[in-house]
């Protein structure tokens, strides 16, 4: 593994940017990077060894979905209906 230095260039997310650029190590841990500064739009943020984060949407409608299945199975079918209906209504106009 290469040591790592102040100022050396990495690539890793941008939480900012929401995506991968290059950034700049503004401080370490030990040997690891602790603090990185995106290069393209200077936002300093931890080290996220180049992962996105998950997507939160997703997992609150499926945990919304599920409880509302529990407790009202009716209304839950009744939730995706109108999304059927709006894309049939989009489709022939």
């Amino acid at each position: 593994m290469a040591e790592f230095r102040l100022g050396d260039d990495i690539d890793d997310y941008c939480v900012k940017c929401r995506r991968l650029t290059n950034h700049s190590i503004v401080s370490l841990l030990g040997t690891r990077p602790a603090k990185m500064r995106c290069r393209t739009c200077y936002h300093e943020h931890d080290f996220r060894n180049g992962e996105a984060p998950p997507k939160k949407d997703t997992r609150k409608e499926a945990l919304f979905k599920q409880v509302l299945a529990t407790v009202d199975p009716a209304a839950a079918e009744s939730l995706e209906e109108p999304k059927k209906a709006k894309a049939r209504a989009k489709k022939s106009v």
